[in-house]
């Protein structure tokens, strides 16, 4: 190895270290079960301090203000995490909807219409059992607070509890959850907010103006939105609307669009002049390149979860779930309808309600159903929803006005937090036995790797399979393009094997692939060896979409490739049945049509594609391969495994 390409190679091993820790801390930040986890333990912490004196009331009813001018603000401890704090935790769960709206799931009305139904049946049936039961009481009014699901709990206890094979679940929880989320702010807006003043609403409506304006303008820099989010919730604040609503308004309203490759390409130029010549004001214009080459709603959704997960919705439920437990205490939440009127909603409510809106939809609407959820499924989420925690102990404090009733309301949505976690594992557990799902569609390759017919790169011999269907029109295959020439190195030690399969999606994808497939039998035929198909796949890819014609014709001469015979092939149609068996074989299994499906050993791959990535899960397979081969030299036995290459029993285990 020369000095440059050992250089090299020590650098990329740097990189990859770095990543490789940023990713570990990422994943702990993030982790949906450690949230649940910090979750519980404030709300433990919350009952441990309530019970040992009479400080942890003491606390968060110290009265703070801040003044600017004639501008002036008073509030408890506990409101300002109640209004203030909890504003940035419904901002966070603004820019999930307004994500999914634009770019995700809820874009589709098909898709949204399940979900959306079951969030009104959340809604509507959780109210009504409470007032079934506390109906006529003292605390008939807080209704509200058995209409809603903490997202972060449910999310987090379904990653412990839920089904390992249904991977719509925790997209059908977050979508759901988000709706009734804001179902419950504009309930918590009508009815729990005091006597309107219309002219502090008016300067908050024109604030919302100001907000979309900038979007509509692409201002991508934050402090313009942070100083209109601050003034929109005082101004919202002062009218008496509850203050919470201005995050997820604001949120609504924010930027969000697929990332576009001018912008991409502006901050590699930007890196460009940087390599050439390093300095202060280069670095900080490649920061502005990069920040702005994602849209705002993005780097927000990655920056603000490890903050809202471990500071935010822990300090909310220490400062909401401290409950004085005596015996007095209990007895009276025992005895006390409005206790039992939160379990009911909550626990049978929630349950019903969800399981009923989704099943009505299911029933009007087959269409509607997403892979890998049945009623069973649908009916543990519904349980699961009952954990209303956040937004529950939010409406107890607004809705009821004396202590001890707020305590029994507190007494019992802790204990239907705690009933509906039960009730949701049993459900999936019985829906496992009992109603097991089938495996998800395209997760493991339909077809083994054919030697003869597959276009195929790398040693027959080598232990890792990487295939990938390709539609050659898409706009951004030449960035998987560019990772699949990063990993070159490992096809070259013997390490990786990779193979290319088509996926058409119009007239010009079927005419790329069709000339692949010649490509691919003039290399086949000529005597020369030379490579013809992945260099022209690497020239197609270069058109960044702009396929035609003339276009593939100028690639092939690029690549040394007889042009005329290859349109003599492709006339033929001789290619056109494997082409199109190709595609059928993936249609359906990516949102975005031109969408890249890769399988590593017959195992789909998931996620961002890069360079890196892709080397990772090479790496852990080799690693998993070592960590079997281990296994068997220190206890060998009839069950050895004979390997031949990348065909091995465990990957055909994974590619039947």
């Amino acid at each position: 190895m020369n000095s440059h390409a050992e250089a090299s190679h020590q650098l990329r091993e740097t990189v990859d270290t770095y990543l490789r820790r940023r990713r570990r801390q990422r994943d702990f930040q993030t982790n949906e079960t450690y949230a649940a986890i910090a979750l519980a333990a404030a709300t433990l912490v919350a009952l441990i301090w309530a019970n040992i004196g009479h400080s942890y009331h003491d606390f968060w009813d110290t009265q703070t203000s801040l003044a600017a001018g004639p501008f002036s603000i008073e509030l408890t401890l506990h409101e300002w995490v109640d209004e203030g704090l909890m504003a940035v935790f419904f901002f966070m769960v603004g820019l999930d909807v307004r994500h999914d709206l634009t770019l995700g799931e809820l874009r589709m009305p098909g898709h949204a219409l399940l979900p959306a139904a079951a969030s009104v049946g959340g809604l509507v049936v959780p109210a009504g059992v409470y007032l079934l039961v506390a109906g006529g009481s003292n605390g008939a009014h807080a209704w509200g607070s058995v209409i809603s699901t903490d997202t972060a709990f449910a999310l987090g206890m379904l990653a412990l509890i839920g089904p390992k094979r249904a991977p719509r679940l925790r997209l059908f929880l977050l979508a759901f959850a988000v709706i009734d989320d804001i179902g419950a702010l504009l309930v918590i807006a009508v009815f729990y907010s005091s006597s309107i003043d219309l002219v502090a609403l008016g300067l908050a409506a024109l604030g919302l103006v100001a907000v979309w304006l900038l979007a509509q303008r692409g201002v991508w820099r934050v402090p313009p939105y942070l100083a209109l989010g601050v003034a929109i919730w005082y101004a919202l604040y002062r009218s008496g609307v509850h203050a919470t609503l201005a995050g997820v308004l604001i949120a609504l309203l924010m930027p969000v669009y697929s990332v576009r490759s001018r912008d991409v390409d502006g901050a590699v130029e930007v890196a460009s002049l940087y390599r050439q010549a390093p300095a202060p004001a280069t670095a900080a214009a490649l920061r502005e390149a990069l920040s702005y080459s994602m849209p705002l709603n993005q780097r927000l959704s990655f920056l603000l979860p490890p903050y809202v997960n471990y500071v935010v919705v822990p300090l909310f439920a220490l400062a909401n779930a401290g409950v004085a437990l005596s015996g007095q205490t209990i007895g009276a939440a025992l005895s006390s309808r409005i206790t039992w009127a939160v379990i009911t909603g909550l626990v049978l409510g929630k349950l019903v309600g969800v399981s009923l809106g989704a099943g009505i939809v299911l029933h009007l609407v087959p269409s509607s159903r997403l892979p890998g959820l049945d009623m069973f499924r649908i009916m543990g989420l519904g349980a699961l929803s009952g954990m209303g925690f956040t937004i529950s102990l939010l409406v107890v404090g607004l809705a009821l006005n004396d202590e001890a009733s707020r305590d029994q309301a507190r007494i019992g949505v802790l204990c239907a937090s705690l009933l509906a976690l039960v009730l949701a594992a049993v459900i999936f557990r019985l829906g496992d036995r009992y109603f097991p799902l089938p495996k998800a569609k395209g997760e493991t390759m339909c077809r083994p790797l054919d030697r003869e017919t597959d276009l195929i790169v790398g040693s027959p011999d080598a232990p890792n399979v990487l295939v990938n269907y390709a539609d050659m029109a898409y706009e951004e295959r030449w960035r998987l393009m560019e990772a699949l020439q990063a990993i070159e190195p490992l096809v070259a030690s013997g390490e990786l094997l990779m193979a290319m399969r088509h996926k058409v999606t119009g007239p010009d994808s079927l005419l790329a692939a069709l000339a692949l497939e010649a490509a691919w039998n003039e290399q086949k035929t000529s005597a020369s060896g030379q490579e013809l198909a992945f260099p022209l796949h690497d020239a197609i890819a270069n058109l960044r979409g702009r396929v035609t014609e003339k276009s593939i014709t100028r690639a092939a001469h690029d690549t040394g490739l007889d042009a005329h015979a290859m349109w003599e092939r492709i006339g033929s149609a001789v290619d056109e049945s494997k082409v199109l068996r190709d595609s059928l074989e993936v249609d359906g299994l990516t949102e975005e049509p031109g969408e890249p499906v890769i399988y590593l050993n017959g195992k789909r791959l998931h996620g961002l594609f890069n360079r890196w990535t892709l080397s990772e899960a090479i790496a852990q397979e080799s690693a998993a391969r070592e960590e079997e081969r281990e296994e068997e030299r220190k206890d060998p036995g009839p069950s050895e495994r004979v390997r031949t290459g990348p065909l091995t029993r465990r990957n055909q285990e994974k590619t039947p």
